[in-house]
């Protein structure tokens, strides 16, 4: 054990070291240096907009378009995120100023937008869309100052600054629609020490725009693509009138400013950009109230079983014919296999093989690994780890299939390869023909899909199947009492042991250890906003599992002392109560947070809502079940029983 200590130490330290060197970066994301007049690409990402929840591909609108259209290649995670990273015709070059120039390739020939084209822009600017570019995988940000509501004097001076994701593809005006058809980019360098014959580098490290609408009258073109912008105070904005043509120019200019920002931090500001002060207080209050607690329940659980088993192992001494009462009485009946051992097994499979997922995946975040710079990484790594940890959840699923009587191992396998992961795939199925039906880069392509199922069942499928066998082989797990023949009477039970009762007793702790992380990452999935809290979530994490193994041990507790030894299934239901809470709680933020009017989005939200839900139950509810057998083992185990 030293050794290994030794070992871990030996590890967390070249980590350390690694974290203290300049040269440490996440694996594929290297600085990319660039000399004056190098061409610095930009490129587009998406469309996308909180309204619909439907992203778009950046030429379903009538932008100017390169010569030639490049798509890049992209990973699993780009893709089911409905990102299409696709070239532009800007021109821009590394500290090069331009002060403005026409985007399209006719030099002074304005674009001509048909009907349709017109009527199809003044509706994505209705739906709040907005657009994404990216320079040098850096994404593009719009500055939005303000002033906080300090005393009048300091107005003057101080201006509070935030930015947004991409920039607004347009604003509406009463009834009328001004697209936003010139870009004023602003590129942000910082100038790399290199020795005095070299030639400067440059790394660019924030990349911001200013987006403009202008008449075409007001800007004039010339022969040679350039073009004047007009004073700030006379010009008008371009309007899209989409019952008929409408007749406009897209511009651009660039400006470069040196930074101070080091390249390795210039994630910062886009981390820091939603308009949430995190809420440490709230989050260390949760940890708090949740490990007093804990510390109550485990006290009152410790201190009430010790009495119990001395009564009990007391009474057996004195020989006494006293009534036996409490939870020995159901010794006989304790370990009797539930109803559906194969369902119940198939889900704790399940759940097995979701909760390893998360671990590692929130872990090797907690590392720096899945930063937002590489895009998709973190679904990659969710779907790849998922497929993986079937041998696990297999493993641990054919083993408590063995120890429920169960014989037929294959299908018990095959139950638990297919039964949660088909829930998943029907629903996101079922979805997915709704956003293709909307032409949205949401939708996952057909090869992709194709890919998907071939993982499941090529990666997945053996291996549960792998992992089922060497655990229906093994040993089953030794209950300490034998199960009588004929199974006792349950009493009559009181109100409060109701299953509903205890879903919504039993969820109450762990939601609320968990309920501030979760506006965080519903505003990452449902706002556009990026997520990076990871070492919080694991400290969350941490919690979640301690809570719900707690409340479900006192809730087992209970159940056994009335007399009622159907523990099994109902600790799995009970343990998952804080899903019921989620459930909940995700209603209250499509009212209170999201202004989704429409039936897909609506359809979507609550079809992804009920996968979360799903899971997130799954993985309590594993959870709660291997602590509370764990704990009904050892208590049976204490005392004495002839």
């Amino acid at each position: 054990f030293s050794f290994l200590q030794e070992r871990l130490r030996y590890v967390l330290g070249l980590l350390l070291l690694l974290h203290g060197t300049d040269s440490f970066y996440v694996p594929g994301v290297a600085p990319i240096n660039f000399h004056r007049n190098d061409p610095v690409e930009i490129k587009a990402v998406k469309l996308t907009s909180s309204r619909t929840q439907l992203p778009y591909e950046y030429y379903s609108l009538p932008f100017c378009q390169p010569s030639k259209i490049t798509y890049k290649a992209e990973n699993l995670g780009e893709v089911l995120r409905g990102d299409r990273i696709v070239n532009t015709p800007f021109q821009v070059s590394m500290n090069v100023e331009k002060k403005c120039e026409v985007l399209c390739n006719f030099p002074n020939k304005p674009v001509t937008l048909t009907v349709e084209q017109s009527k199809l822009i003044a509706e994505r600017i209705r739906e709040d869309y907005y657009v994404h570019l990216i320079a040098d995988n850096l994404p593009v940000a719009t500055r939005l100052e303000f002033y906080s509501n300090r005393e009048e004097e300091e107005k003057k001076k101080e201006k509070d600054v935030q930015f947004e994701h991409g920039y607004r593809l347009g604003f509406m005006d009463g009834n009328k629609f001004y697209l936003h058809n010139h870009l004023s980019f602003i590129l942000y360098y910082h100038r790399e020490d290199v020795e005095e014959s070299q030639e400067h580098t440059y790394r660019v490290v924030r990349f911001e725009v200013i987006p403009q609408s202008i008449k075409l009258e007001d800007l004039k073109a010339d022969e040679k693509s350039m073009c004047t912008l007009p004073e700030a105070t006379g010009s008008a904005p371009q309007e899209i009138d989409p019952t008929k043509e409408n007749q406009l120019l897209f511009t651009y200019s660039v400006h470069w400013e040196e930074s101070d920002i080091k390249w390795a931090s210039r994630w910062d500001t886009y981390l820091t950009m939603s308009d949430v002060q995190i809420h440490w207080f709230s989050i260390i209050n949760s940890v708090v109230v949740v490990f007093f607690l804990s510390g109550i329940l485990s006290m009152i659980i410790i201190r009430t079983l010790r009495k119990d088993i001395a009564n009990y192992n007391k009474e057996d001494d004195i020989e006494d014919t006293m009534e036996e009462s409490g939870w020995k009485l159901v010794h006989g009946d304790v370990f009797r296999p539930p109803q559906y051992p194969m369902i119940l097994s198939s889900l704790l499979g399940s759940g097995i093989q979701l909760f390893c997922m998360i671990l590692i995946v929130i872990f090797v975040a907690m590392l720096g690994m899945l930063s937002p710079s590489s895009r998709g990484a973190l679904m990659t790594t969710a779907c790849f780890l998922f497929m993986f940890m079937g041998v696990f959840g297999g493993f641990f699923a054919g083993r408590l299939y063995r120890t429920l009587k169960g014989h037929r191992w294959k299908k018990g396998a095959f139950c638990t390869a297919t039964l949660y992961p088909g829930v998943v795939f029907g629903i996101c199925f079922v979805l997915n023909c709704f956003i293709w039906g909307k032409h949205s880069s949401g939708a996952v392509p057909f090869p992709t899909m194709v890919a998907l199922l071939c993982m499941w069942f090529g990666i997945s499928l053996p291996l549960v199947y792998l992992g089922y066998y060497f655990g229906f082989r093994k040993q089953p797990y030794d209950n300490p009492v034998r199960t009588n023949q004929i199974p006792r009477q349950i009493p009559e039970q009181r109100w409060y042991m109701n299953k509903f009762v205890g879903i919504l007793m039993a969820g109450i702790l762990p939601f609320g250890a968990m309920f501030i992380e979760l506006f965080f990452i519903f505003s990452a999935i449902w706002e556009n906003q990026f997520y990076y809290l990871f070492g919080f979530l694991f400290l969350v994490f941490i919690i979640l599992v301690v809570s719900c193994s707690q409340i479900s041990i006192v809730m087992v507790y209970f159940q056994l002392c009335a007399e009622d030894y159907r523990w099994w299934w109902r600790t799995f239901l009970v343990s998952g109560g804080s899903a019921f809470y989620v459930l909940i709680y995700a209603v209250f933020y499509f009212v209170n947070k999201l202004d989704i009017v429409e039936f897909i989005p609506s359809l979507l939200y609550f079809g992804y809502t009920a996968l979360m839900v799903l899971s997130f139950w799954l993985l309590t509810g594993t959870i709660g079940f291997y602590a509370a057998y764990m704990f009904v083992r050892k208590i049976y185990a204490a005392v004495k029983i002839d």
